[in-house]
């Protein structure tokens, strides 16, 4: 069967090399590392019997990325199925399971999905030849240590795709591939950085294939993508540079850039009210001892992606009878009753589902509250991306925790410097009120799925 697909001339020497065993694609978003991996992967599964593993750090996140990916990619060559029997029939289609995830090709060769956040089931896996990890700049560097080490097939060629953004140089990215701090305290320099963006594609003495990338190298790109990227140097130029350009080094290690204390509470008020009922929402941290009980109210300007915190209670040793019967409490039943009495869904205050006695307790004392759906493992680094894809987080001068909870939130770092994305400097508890108020929102992500495309 011949099979005629383009590909972005920016790739189109990676895709058909094979000469070496890791492959570092780097650069800005929307740019195409994902697609070209991916159809490199399906050419070669299709050429040779291979077992593909392609990992994320959250599993949970695996399916609507780069599943979704490869079955996208396989349905335009006109090789996907879902039917087994057609698989077994035809001889001719490519397998997409849905449990567990898994691609099988009619030659034997299998891709299967792992997250990271569930090490145990990596460690299982034996017969892999190709290791794909997709947005490694999020994954540990010990456990990419760890699948080096432990995945290696004899008799055949070993190979590790890393694709990711060049979130900071304080990332083990950098570091390992890059530039690092010996133990005398001397740099030691690896690639040059202004190299690899100038040349794009070249051979590092350490014998790693190097890929630099921009959303220009793309040519199916919608224009206004593009736009959406610059806008940014308006608000948030370090992302900028890393969304645009693909240059290291720019975020640094603040979580939420982009806040802003609001002065004007009459002001705050106004466009609360401009935004109406249906775009509030109201989350709420459980705590006691040395964490607090923490209810923040937001409303969300989704055409233009502000988040605007404008109320908070904020308090520990108290038990839920006396938190409860607190005013402000009874304040915030009222004004939720409100919302929901419009019939609308976002009337309810959603909470840590961690304690579903205590959301039962408040249910008793006539508030509409649920447990939230966006906590499991691996989601504290999903819930912040969703948080900071706000061009504009504004919290009102009255919201005094919360103001000193996320202005100077930073990432924790490991002992070598490196920075872990889903741990903070302090245990900031209107952060995760936050993220749990706005479990069923969508923000629009820079890094949509349907960017990892042909057009991204």
């Amino acid at each position: 069967m011949k099979i005629t697909k383009k590909i972005a001339p920016a790739f189109s020497g990676f895709v058909f090399d094979w000469d070496y065993e890791t492959y570092l694609l780097c650069g800005g978003y929307g740019s195409g590392k994902s697609y070209h991996i991916a159809f490199k992967i399906i050419l070669k599964c299709l050429e040779e019997k291979r077992k593909v593993l392609v990992v994320r750090e959250v599993y949970e996140t695996i399916a609507d990325s780069c599943y979704d990916l490869f079955r996208e990619i396989l349905l335009d060559m006109g090789l996907y199925t879902e039917n087994r029997s057609e698989f077994y029939r035809k001889k001719n289609r490519v397998w997409g399971q849905l449990s567990p995830l898994r691609f099988r090709f009619p030659n034997g060769s299998t891709i299967i999905f792992r997250g990271m956040d569930k090490p145990e089931k990596v460690k299982s896996i034996n017969g892999v030849s190709i290791v794909w990890l997709e947005e490694a700049s999020e994954i540990k560097y010990s456990a990419f240590q760890e699948l080096q080490g432990r995945l290696r097939t004899p008799d055949v060629s070993m190979h590790f795709f890393l694709s990711c953004n060049p979130v900071g140089r304080e990332n083990w990215i950098y570091q390992r591939f890059f530039k690092f701090t010996d133990d005398d305290g001397k740099e030691r320099l690896i690639m040059d950085e202004e190299k690899f963006y100038e040349r794009k594609e070249l051979i590092g003495k350490n014998g790693v294939y190097y890929h630099h990338s921009t959303p220009s190298d793309n040519p199916w790109l919608p224009w206004r993508y593009i736009k959406r990227l610059d806008d940014l140097r308006h608000y948030d130029y370090p992302l900028y540079m890393v969304a645009r350009w693909g240059r290291f080094g720019a975020t640094g290690t603040r979580v939420l850039p982009q806040m802003r204390i609001s002065k004007r509470a009459d002001q705050m008020k106004k466009k609360v009210m401009e935004l109406g009922f249906q775009n509030m929402y109201f989350g709420f941290d459980f705590g006691f001892e040395e964490s607090f009980n923490a209810v923040v109210c937001m409303s969300v300007d989704r055409e233009n992606q502000v988040l605007y915190v404008w109320d908070e209670i904020y308090m520990n040793h108290i038990t839920d009878d006396k938190f409860a019967a607190l005013p402000e409490m009874q304040k915030l039943r009222r004004r939720v009753n409100d919302v929901a009495a419009m019939g609308l869904s976002n009337g309810i205050i959603v909470a840590d589902n961690a304690d579903p006695k205590a959301i039962q307790y408040y249910r008793q004392q006539g508030f509409r509250i649920r447990a939230c759906k966006n906590k499991f493992v691996g989601s504290r680094l999903s819930n912040t991306r969703k948080v900071k894809r706000f061009k504009k987080v504004i919290v009102s001068s009255k919201c005094k925790n919360t103001i000193r909870e996320l202005k100077d939130l930073t990432y924790k770092k490991d002992a070598k410097g490196n920075v872990i994305y889903d741990q903070f400097n302090i245990d900031p508890h209107t952060f995760s009120a936050i993220w749990y108020g706005l479990d069923t929102v969508t923000v629009a992500d820079y890094k949509d799925r349907k960017y990892y495309s042909k057009a991204g």
